[in-house]
């Protein structure tokens, strides 16, 4: 029989238990935990040392916790890392919260999320709404941290939630021939401005387009033939709230990426016809003021039409760049390096593409040992 007010049986098989108030359910339910001992005072004393790390240390405020939803701690969770991750990494999470996240899982209980519930949000990310496999997996992967962000305020009592990540099929991504590459550069150099000078610029040192437009003449040394990449520009939220959006000159996409790139002598030449200019200029406008990725992407279109190409966008000159370096003998490591990339993998996996000519030239090895 339970000692009056205290919640404590002896169970059948011997043993003492005893219960404790230790949150809520998914309803608002109390929720009890239970602690055991040979003793009734053994018994006893867990469940006041429980009900103890309740009210301090690590189960601090656990009651309340149980009883938000999943919206609440996504804000927490987005406040928590907004110091300590970059502005385009922030705006990515955000978006991820705000447009997928929060309208279709943020009124749930964190404690009744599942497997079976994650599995759903997938299958509707990618079904209703249409998304992309790699955009679904970058939003699960946000869901996942959130959740273990959670879990530590539901400490012993959190369900263990599998996540099932899509499988992105790689596209083959679109490289320019060299008969193409031609046509393009003979394109660009005729009546040359500082936005075909960029483009031209970017086909001969694989710069991204957000790096392309926040390069300024400082960084260009044409003494040591040298480039270095030093920032990048990209379009983000505004961090006021006003829903708006705004121009953001940051460090580059990774601590590799930035990174100093040798010049070939036709680069050199290039930029002695166009600048070179002030050190705080920008190399596409010539002024203080850089120019907008999403308008050099609008020229680059104008560009790839007067030549005749289809299918081919700003990133298409990066790929483009990568695969002449492989066909003239790169090591990869150097290449890599040039591209800003963590490790080789990235480069050979995602950027190397090997032209027919030279599969077949590989091909024809074959011969010199009798194949």
């Amino acid at each position: 029989m339970p000692r009056k007010g205290e919640n404590i049986y002896k169970r059948k098989d011997g043993r003492w238990e005893a219960r404790y108030a230790r949150g809520f359910d998914s309803s608002g339910r109390i929720r009890y935990g239970s602690c055991y001992g040979k003793t009734y005072a053994e018994a006893k004393e867990k469940a006041e040392r429980a009900r103890a790390m309740l009210l301090t240390g690590k189960f601090a405020n656990k009651a309340a916790s149980d009883r938000r939803h999943l919206k609440y701690f996504c804000e927490e969770w987005l406040e928590a890392v907004k110091g300590s991750v970059k502005a385009s990494t922030y705006a990515r999470y955000s978006t991820a919260v705000e447009n997928h996240i929060g309208p279709r899982l943020g009124g749930c209980f964190p404690l009744t999320i599942s497997t079976r519930t994650v599995d759903g949000f997938r299958r509707e990310l990618l079904n209703e709404d249409g998304l992309s496999a790699k955009t679904v997996k970058d939003i699960l992967v946000v869901l996942r941290t959130i959740l273990k962000y959670t879990a530590k305020q539901f400490p012993g009592g959190f369900p263990v939630v599998e996540f099932i990540y899509p499988k992105e099929f790689r596209q083959e991504m679109r490289v320019l021939t060299r008969d193409e590459q031609r046509r393009l550069t003979n394109y660009l150099v005729q009546d040359m401005d500082r936005c075909k000078f960029g483009v031209l610029l970017a086909l001969l040192t694989g710069l991204r387009i957000g790096e392309l437009c926040a390069l300024r003449w400082g960084n260009l040394s044409l003494h040591n033939r040298t480039l270095r990449v030093t920032a990048t520009v990209q379009r983000l939220p505004s961090q006021t709230g006003s829903g708006k959006t705004e121009l953001v000159i940051g460090n580059p996409k990774s601590e590799t990426s930035a990174r100093t790139i040798p010049l070939s002598d036709f680069a050199v030449g290039l930029c002695r016809q166009v600048g070179p200019g002030r050190p705080f200029d920008f190399v596409l406008t010539g002024t203080e003021h850089c120019m907008e990725p999403r308008a050099l992407q609008y020229r680059m279109k104008k560009y790839a039409d007067a030549c005749g190409l289809d299918g081919v966008h700003f990133h298409t000159l990066r790929h483009t760049f990568a695969t002449r370096c492989v066909e003239a003998g790169f090591e990869i490591k150097s290449l890599s390096e040039i591209l800003g990339h963590a490790n080789t993998s990235i480069t050979m996996n995602q950027y190397v593409h090997s032209s027919m000519d030279l599969k077949r030239k590989n091909m024809e090895k074959l011969a010199a040992v009798g194949l």
